[in-house]
């Protein structure tokens, strides 16, 4: 049995270019974004934190394009409160200049947040302006066995940890 154990799925699979293309334009459909399960626990334990006074951002990789099937699938778990934000991260989607939604990274590195919650050992370098950020990473097969940048990283396997972790 193959183990994927890499974010960066054109690695995971060994696709080509080509392929990795299709992959990425499939996995974003409307259709697809909407099919996605839920990480149990996530909604609730977020919507507790929100009841707490804390502003919650999700903020995602996925392209602008993604960004309506993407919002409804938040608003469909329960998370309507959540900001949803599409962060133009790897430099490769063309984004809607001036809109609520998009993020560039100059944009990016003006906030401040006092937690995090990542599962992609890729974007640990969008952490590094911020040395007081606790960042909770989710284990995932594509992160088990990386070492963690530093003390303010904690891996956690659940979202019942992260909630006991931001003391919600």
């Amino acid at each position: 049995m193959r183990r994927y154990v890499f974010f960066n799925l054109q690695q995971s699979f060994e696709l080509t270019d080509d392929e990795y293309e299709k992959l990425m334009l499939e996995g974003h459909r409307t259709e697809e974004l909407l099919s996605y399960d839920e990480t149990p626990g996530a909604s609730k334990v977020l919507n507790e934190l929100i009841d707490k006074g804390h502003e919650v951002f999700v903020i995602t990789g996925r392209p602008s394009s993604s960004y309506e099937a993407s919002r409804r699938w938040l608003d469909e778990h329960g998370l309507e409160r959540a900001t949803l934000y599409c962060l133009n991260k790897y430099g490769r989607d063309s984004f809607i200049k001036n809109s609520n939604f998009n993020l560039e990274l100059e944009d990016y590195y003006k906030m401040s947040f006092d937690y995090a919650i990542e599962d992609s050992p890729m974007a640990f370098r969008f952490f590094d302006h911020m040395p007081e950020l606790k960042v909770l990473v989710i284990d995932r097969p594509w992160n088990h066995e990386c070492e963690l940048p530093g003390e303010n990283y904690t891996r956690c396997f659940d979202w019942e940890q992260i909630r006991r972790e931001i003391g919600g």
